[in-house]
């Protein structure tokens, strides 16, 4: 489905997950798709402003394209932080609408600015005039026990009225009072046909759907409504299904690295980031799920585990699971 946006080109991204989406796991995704946008975790502006910024915001530029996710509801902290971000390298300023978690909560941001429209665009005003790059929204189709066409409508125009190059939307509501942030991502039921029906709605606008898609097939049907695709906890626990992308989505013909190619230079990776003070767990607990269904994937997982926790692990514990990997594929078939 065409979109008359510069930001059209994003069909697929990986979303962005507090704990999971760092460096090191954007690295190991990057192997498996050129083209894909990855995001970093929410960033809260507080901390992209005053914090430890390499710690907190560093990348390398392989990891590109990255787009930075913020959280907040301050407008001017919001710009500046934004500021920070395009200055680092960033190829796009998200701003959250869609986490429910108490913490967020207490600060007033996150999904429960799908009451207030009116204080994310005015957010999304400032971050607009603050930087050049693509300034987005990510957020629920609604919170608590708002309609849904009500309030997902009045999020939209507030975004777009002030400038936001995409909307990225959750299909599901957000129950702020007695679903944990786990259960907010399984128990409120998908609604993807709202989605589908915004799109309607803004049809010269980047509109894109998240929110329980489990594979790149299912993926492909979504983009005959909308514009974007965005896959969170799937690709996380087997991210070799993002060999697929560049393929289906973007039409490349060459695909990723042999995997052989990748595990070696995820170990030269862990090695360089080892010598550098990092621990191997920083690195390998994103690559558990990489065998995901094929022969010897428990003793792989097994391996990571354990023994990338231990001090003074090295990449050799990632070349010896993968060679139980590669053991179990033979004896299996023989």
């Amino acid at each position: 489905m065409p979109v008359s946006s510069a930001y059209g080109a994003n069909r697929f991204a990986v979303a962005p997950m507090i704990d999971w989406t760092d460096r090191h796991c954007r690295t190991l995704h990057r192997q498996f798709t050129r083209y894909s946008l990855l995001y970093t975790e929410m960033i809260v502006a507080d901390a992209a402003i005053h914090g430890d910024r390499e710690r907190i915001l560093g990348f390398a530029n392989e990891e590109q394209p990255v787009a930075l996710q913020l959280g907040g509801s301050d407008a001017a902290k919001l710009a500046e932080a934004a500021r920070i971000g395009e200055a680092m390298g960033y190829v796009e300023i998200n701003l959250n609408v869609g986490c429910p978690s108490d913490r967020v909560q207490s600060g007033t941001f996150g999904a429960c600015l799908m009451k207030t429209p009116e204080i994310v665009a005015q957010a999304v005003l400032a971050m607009k005039r603050a930087v050049d790059v693509p300034v987005t929204v990510k957020c629920r189709i609604g919170v608590d026990d708002q309609d849904t066409e009500i309030a997902l409508n009045n999020l939209a125009k507030a975004v777009f009225d002030a400038g936001a190059d995409a909307l990225w939307v959750h299909a599901r509501k957000a129950w702020l009072k007695g679903l944990s942030p786990k259960e907010n991502r399984d128990i409120p039921p998908l609604d993807y046909d709202r989605v589908y029906r915004l799109k309607q709605q803004y049809v010269n606008q980047f509109i894109g759907i998240n929110g329980g898609i489990q594979t790149i097939s299912e993926g492909l049907q979504h983009l005959n409504h909308v514009d974007g695709v965005m896959l969170g906890r799937a690709v996380y626990h087997n991210p070799m299904m993002l060999a697929e992308v560049d393929t289906a989505i973007y039409g490349n013909e060459n695909g990723p690295a042999s995997i052989d190619a990748i595990i070696d230079y995820m170990c030269h990776y862990a090695d360089r980031h080892i010598a550098a003070g990092g621990r191997l767990s920083h690195i390998a607990r994103h690559m558990v799920g990489l065998f995901h269904g094929a022969a010897g994937a428990r003793r792989w997982r097994q391996i990571l585990s354990t023994e990338a926790n231990q001090t003074g692990a090295t990449s050799n514990v990632i070349r010896r699971a993968y060679a139980a990997v590669q053991n179990a594929a033979i004896e299996k078939a023989a």
